[in-house]
């Protein structure tokens, strides 16, 4: 019979770290992400709780990832850890050890729960080479559309979906390359992307030249008025 592995002894401390993805670290994958974040893990010498079985792996549970492409101030990750340690302490360590880009904005003590059944909702920003009034008129049907169905190509095949429902609020405002759309998705199933309001919105009459970019100020919590609050609270 194989011997059975070592059993790791439970964590003594959970922490939530909100991070932010900047620059060209924009373009990095998730998975690039994890592996970035298990390496920095290791050079800051975080205790870090393990799980049990024959490959042992850090204890590290990723929770509403922005796609890859996307910049972001609203990243989330939780660490478990062996042994009791200050949180600043490990932000600080974390941020040293983090290629430029990866930043660490805030770090608590996670409070028990789920930290992905907290983020219901993100608040993006997205810049467009399109004319500002031309997409006040591409929102405004889109807004008035009981349904706006879209597809995409998944693991599954090409895929139908209505991306309205999931749109909480959408403003249109002048940016730097031309419009600027301030947009609020809420989460669910089928999950609804940024670019999946685009699709949309050019169903509606919306035109622009270049690539969009996305980039995600808030994720967390869904009010009721709309806004969204901090998940670490």
């Amino acid at each position: 019979m194989r011997e059975q592995p070592e059993q790791q002894a439970p964590p003594v401390q959970r922490l939530r770290i909100r991070y932010a993805k900047r620059g060209r670290l924009r373009f990095t994958s998730h998975r690039d992400f994890s592996r970035a974040f298990e390496r920095a893990v290791f050079r800051a010498r975080i205790p870090m709780a393990y799980s049990s079985g024959f490959n042992p792996h850090p204890r590290i549970s990723y929770a509403g990832a922005a796609p890859t492409g996307s910049a972001s101030e609203a990243e989330y990750v939780e660490i478990a850890l062996r042994e009791k340690v200050d949180p600043a302490a490990v932000g600080a360590l974390l941020e040293e050890a983090l290629p430029d880009g990866l930043d660490v904005l805030t770090i608590v003590e996670s409070p028990g729960g789920s930290l992905a059944d907290r983020l219901e909702a993100s608040r993006w920003l997205i810049d467009l080479a399109a004319d500002v009034a031309a997409t006040e008129a591409a929102v405004t049907q889109f807004l008035g559309s009981d349904e706006v169905l879209v597809e995409r190509m998944t693991k599954k095949g090409l895929r139908s979906f209505d991306c309205r429902g999931a749109v909480v609020a959408l403003a249109v405002a002048p940016g730097e390359r031309g419009a600027r759309l301030d947009l609020v998705l809420r989460h669910g199933v089928p999950s609804v992307r940024p670019d999946d309001v685009l699709t949309g919105l050019a169903g509606a009459g919306l035109a622009s030249t270049g690539a969009p970019l996305f980039t995600r100020l808030e994720q967390g919590t869904l009010d009721d008025d709309g806004t969204i609050g901090d998940p670490l609270v």
